[in-house]
């Protein structure tokens, strides 16, 4: 898991109780529920793309610095510069979003603490049968009317 951190960290320790690390030591351990790996593997990719917005728009920064050389600028370099910034600005709004609804999704902390049960309950008496009779022509379909 990344170690850098993202703008949604404090909401990741919001939903899971816990501070990231020990989020991503649960994960390591294989002791997080698939909901948290996700969770969890969404803010690294989110914390990677943010690294990216931060390093393009300090390179832009600094080859727009006004002490800079007016004979260093080229117009290529800003426009690849753009489109590099565009896409991981999309790739940062698309983990933001993702990541935003898995968080909203989850269900309140203690609910997630019930244990969750996995066999089904089975009558095992009869029933006698009625004593009622059916009424004539139950379930039957209608005669249309001339």
């Amino acid at each position: 898991m990344s170690r850098k951190a993202s703008t949604m960290d404090a909401d990741l320790q919001k939903v899971f109780g816990k501070p990231i690390p020990v989020l991503s030591e649960a994960v390591v351990d294989h002791d997080a529920s698939p909901a948290l790996a996700r969770a969890l593997e969404l803010r690294s990719f989110l914390a990677l793309t943010e690294d990216q917005v931060a390093r393009v728009r300090d390179r832009v920064h600094a080859d727009m610095d006004p002490d800079r050389d007016m004979g260093e600028l080229s117009a290529g370099k800003l426009r690849f510069d753009a489109q590099w910034l565009e896409a991981a600005l999309d790739a940062r709004d698309g983990y933001r979003a993702a990541l935003g609804d898995l968080l909203r999704t989850m269900p309140p902390p203690d609910q997630r603490a019930r244990p969750v049960r996995t066999t089904q309950m089975r009558a095992t008496a009869t029933l006698p049968p009625s004593a009622a009779p059916a009424p004539p022509r139950a379930g039957a379909a209608r005669a249309p009317r001339p």
